[in-house]
């Protein structure tokens, strides 16, 4: 395999800034204002953070370097219609927060699984817990392997050098920082994932002469294919795969995650914590239109010479460092500012998983069965930190196992988030639910969508379901394949299930779960005694909760009034005021319902 450059002497300074940055972040969180004296502080910011950090930190923190190396490869292979994602992350802001965020806000928790404990009972909550546990650190092993490998094998990267580098800072600055310092090295890594995408795209379109010819080449060779009305499921991408199941995945995500929820209710008020979601919704479609632009980009410059089939690279997800080093080589530092990009992407999401599953940890199995002091929680937060980081050093191993590093991280957080999403959403919005009709609906939700994504993997879907697009090599200096597709093995033996039920387009994969979950769940409920149970009013939704409801009574009260000067963002605020009980006298009773 023959690279076209490899990292400079500045690409390594301004790679090395990076993490220099981050850490030193780390740092003076850890001494700041006292340090981090308490467990609160250290797991919830003190809950005292404003909106726009916590909206970029909401971003960040799953935009990994699977964003910025996969979704470019996922547009050069298959088109832009992953840009219809856009729409999704429209509806999953709506629906978080207004269904999930004013509960957990209300309830004022560290982890999302003390409301499964409230709502149905501790077995649940544990099940939630641990599945949390799994899911994550299979996640975050993905998100730092994936990235070094590719850089590996392009620029020469050491490989475990890179791994280990990152998740040593990244453990480092969570250890020492906790939430503040994880939110504010998002900030600043949300900064350097766009600036390493728009400098691909802005040498991109000066090299190809001007975003025309770039639309215009990406036209030609059929990767504009935005709307294709489909409705069949089996079918990788179309219009419904991605709005549909974007919303049940990204809604899994933000809705009810624990790395995003300890965010939200980080926020001093309930005005800041929705607002913070609106904000993140702009830096979402910014780093999603740029890492489409970049694979359209990525298009125009190899349509006449796929590096992938002429054996330049070994694999599709080193098509964006490949194109890097090809483009950019006469600006020392800028490719190092692009590998910073990605590992920005994978710092952030790791930073946030091990936050996360320090928290949960402590909230859902160290709080509850052990007596510990403010101090000694604390010191047990950084301990877990600590332990968490070398776990998912350790998984990047399994890590290499996986394929596709889009469709693999969207596979995991489909099969274990979208039967949690089901579980909230039963919970939250069906007063018949109860424990037995959780833990059943959970149970089966899993074994399905286990069972598809199971079967995807040893039966991967035909090229008629996922249609990958050609890509061809008559305008290298050699002669080889044209078509990257013609590979594909038909001739092995396939059971009747392999075309049909194991090739569900995998983003379908978590709303499955998800109905599955709410179909099992009322059933078993209302056939076990569901409707009698009576629900504390905190753990339901109602209708004060819904930001239109209190704006329209707002303003009703206002025309009413007709007082004064009126700011209705001030009203708003007012009318939400800190809603969170962490700040209240007031408790809600924990106990479980019969």
């Amino acid at each position: 395999m023959s690279s076209v450059a490899s990292f400079s002497a500045w690409d390594y300074v301004v790679f090395t800034l990076m993490l220099v940055i981050s850490a030193g972040i780390g740092v003076y969180y850890a001494f700041a204002g006292g340090g981090q004296s308490s467990s609160a502080d250290f797991l919830v910011g003190g809950r005292s953070m404003t909106a726009v950090p916590v909206a970029l930190s909401l971003t960040a923190s799953f935009m990994s370097a699977i964003t910025v190396l996969g979704t470019p490869v996922e547009v050069y292979q298959y088109g832009a219609i992953f840009i219809l994602i856009c729409f999704s992350y429209v509806l999953m802001v709506a629906v978080s927060s207004e269904i999930f965020l004013p509960i957990f806000y209300r309830l004022g928790i560290t982890s999302t699984y003390e409301y499964l404990e409230m709502r149905y009972n501790k077995v649940i909550r544990l099940f939630g817990t641990v599945l949390f546990i799994i899911q994550t650190v299979l996640y975050t092993g993905l998100v730092i392997y994936a990235p070094a490998l590719a850089l590996n094998q392009v620029t020469g990267v050491d490989l475990w050098g890179a791994v280990m580098s990152t998740g040593v800072v990244c453990t480092l600055y969570c250890t020492l920082g906790g939430l503040k310092a994880v939110v504010w090295t998002d900030v600043f890594q949300v900064g350097i994932m766009l600036a390493g995408l728009l400098a691909v795209i802005v040498q991109s379109v000066l090299l190809q002469g001007g975003i025309y010819t770039i639309i215009s080449d990406s036209a030609q060779g059929g990767r504009l294919n935005l709307w294709d009305f489909d409705p069949n499921p089996l079918r990788r991408h179309t219009f419904w795969s991605i709005t549909v199941g974007g919303t049940f995945l990204w809604t899994s995500v933000y809705g009810i995650n624990q790395a995003q929820v300890q965010r939200y209710i980080s926020c001093k008020s309930l005005f800041h914590a929705k607002m913070a979601l609106y904000i993140n919704l702009v830096s979402l479609w910014a780093i999603s239109i740029c890492s489409v632009f970049c694979g359209l980009c990525l298009y125009s410059v190899y349509k006449s010479c796929d590096p992938w089939t002429a054996r330049k690279v070994s694999a599709l997800d080193q098509l964006m460092p490949y194109l890097v080093l090809d483009i950019l080589r006469g600006y020392p530092g800028v490719p190092g500012l692009f590998v910073a990009a990605a590992y920005s992407g994978t710092l952030s999401t790791v930073s946030s998983s091990v936050n996360a599953l320090a928290a949960v940890t402590i909230a859902d199995l160290i709080r509850p069965y052990l007596s510990l002091s403010e101090k000694q929680l604390s010191w047990a937060s950084k301990g877990l930190s600590l332990f968490y980081g070398a776990v998912c050093i350790g998984m990047a191993g399994v890590a290499s196992l996986m394929g596709g590093m889009l469709q693999a991280a969207i596979s995991i957080a489909g099969v274990v988030g979208g039967p949690l999403l089901g579980l909230f959403s039963l919970g939250i919005m069906f007063p018949c639910a109860n424990a037995k009709g959780g833990l059943a609906g959970l149970l089966s939700g899993l074994a399905l969508s286990l069972w598809v994504c199971i079967g995807a993997q040893i039966y991967p879907p035909r090229p008629e379901n996922s249609r990958p697009l050609a890509l061809v090599t008559h305008g290298c200096n050699f002669s080889g394949g044209t078509n990257w597709t013609a590979n594909t093995e038909e001739n092995l033996e396939r059971p009747f299930l392999a075309d049909n039920w194991y090739s569900l387009s995998y983003l379908y994969f978590g709303p499955l779960g998800t109905v599955t979950v709410i179909t099992v769940g009322l059933i078993v409920s209302i056939l076990s005694g569901g409707r009698q149970m009576k629900v504390q009013s905190g753990l339901m939704l109602s209708k004060e909760d819904l930001t239109f409801y209190k704006a329209y009574n707002v303003l009703k009260e206002k025309v009413s009034g007709n007082a004064g000067k009126f700011d209705l963002v001030q009203e708003l605020e007012r009318s939400f005021g800190k809603t969170n009980f962490a700040f209240c006298d007031v408790e809600l009773s924990t106990q479980t319902p019969a």
